[in-house]
């Protein structure tokens, strides 16, 4: 199954920038990837190259070339062969935007050359432990942080229907979503209930003067859940983002400055008085002790690592070895392979840490993290509020897979 040909164009993602869609053909089969982008993006992630010239460049004079003839259902190899010809830790030479494109793209050209789904084709290539048979959804229904244009420094809160029907998930998040912006256009403005980079309505609360302002998106939440009449099924989830407002040694929320404990005091504030399933990088990406006390301090809850771990196998053995985690956020164009994303998510399973698989907030209409998700029975997916067609598409991926497979 020779690679006979690489293409790469030049289109849009869902923040107006321009990204990368790359497909490879062979002799039975073609592939397409669109590459997404991060705006909070961990400082070990690998490196996107965003002179999209640049990118286009790279693949059409340097990559094709070499793997023009290659195997496309040696996933192994093809990717080994990116890693060398980069060269370098973090992707920088060619762009990890560069190498993910090209190396999804080769796996669904395979998965479709042996008329296979890519969920099918990816359990082919990798084994791992499952979790669910169908992944829990962290729905993003309100938007702050790097996400929304509002001075909310917690940069996503969800609700995470418990059910094991995408289609009864779906259900509940549009009928709570529709139920939010109902909620925010009441109580403080039809401009407040405006939406963020990843779908999920923006809210405002002036400036920030004390720890309630952060909390405010949890109380609308659970109020939209009340009146919907899901609330013995649904609970809530943040990513903090913490790391996108740690400076000089402290988090800035507002004109306050706290210290890693006050954040601990807040979360635990939290799981007190709302019924919270998970919180992502509730510190900044190097302090893997406050991550660590956080996780043993609260039995039963999720501490998830993101800018924490990066889909870095290195990383995550790291934040195993401090015993930080017991969850960490897959996000492929994090590390640039397929090969070191399934490679990061088997070392996850081996040690019982759950799997959220995610998007990016800059997105495409791309699906594969659907198949990717479903493939491996994860936790979780994180594909933003239920709008947008971005988000949407992935969650009809998932729902097409899970009533047809």
């Amino acid at each position: 199954m020779r690679i006979r040909n690489i293409s790469v164009e030049k289109i849009l993602n869902s923040r107006s920038d321009f990204t990368i869609s790359v497909t490879v053909v062979t002799e039975n089969g073609r592939g397409t990837f669109s590459v997404p982008s991060g705006a909070s993006t961990g400082s070990r992630e690998a490196h996107e190259i965003k002179d999209i010239n640049r990118s286009i460049a790279n693949i059409n004079g340097i990559v094709a070339p070499k793997l023009i003839g290659a195997d496309a259902q040696n996933q192994s190899e093809i990717d080994s062969i990116l890693q060398e010809m980069d060269g370098s830790q973090d992707k920088s030479n060619l762009g990890g935007n560069v190498l993910i494109g090209v190396s999804v793209a080769c796996a669904k050209a395979a998965a479709k050359s042996l008329n296979l789904e890519p969920w099918q084709y990816l359990r082919g290539i990798e084994d791992m432990k499952t979790s669910r048979p169908v992944p829990y959804l962290f729905f993003n229904l309100i938007n702050g942080g790097k996400h929304a244009r509002s001075k909310l420094p917690f940069q996503e809160y969800h609700i995470v229907p418990q059910t094991m029907s995408v289609s009864e998930s779906l259900e509940i998040s549009s009928a709570v979503m529709k139920n939010v912006r109902d909620i925010v256009a009441s109580e403080m403005s039809q401009s407040y209930a405006n939406l963020g980079d990843e779908g999920g309505v923006t809210i405002d609360t002036g400036e920030i003067v004390d720890t309630d302002d952060v909390k405010k998106p949890l109380q609308i939440l659970t109020h939209a859940i009340q009146n919907t009449g899901y609330s013995s099924m649904t609970r809530l989830s943040m990513d903090v983002a913490a790391s996108t407002f740690y400076m000089n040694n402290s988090y800035q929320i507002g004109g306050m400055s706290m210290t890693a404990s006050d954040l601990a005091t807040i979360y635990s504030e939290m799981t007190r008085d709302f019924d919270i399933m998970a919180i992502e990088d509730p510190f900044e990406e190097n302090d893997f002790v406050s991550f660590r006390n956080l996780k043993n301090s609260h039995s039963g809850l999720y501490v998830v690592g993101d800018d924490l771990t990066v889909t870095n196998p290195g990383m995550l053995n790291k934040a195993l070895k401090e015993d930080s985690i017991n969850s960490i956020i897959i996000k492929p164009n994090q590390i640039g392979t397929l090969t070191e994303t399934l490679q990061t998510m088997k070392i996850a399973r081996e040690n019982n840490i759950e799997c959220i698989v995610s998007h990016r907030s800059g997105e495409t209409d791309d699906d594969f993290i659907a198949d990717l998700s479903y493939a491996f029975g994860c936790f979780g997916l994180k594909a933003g509020a239920p709008n947008r067609g971005e988000r949407i598409a992935k969650y009809n991926r998932l729902l097409h897979i899970s009533t047809n497979a």
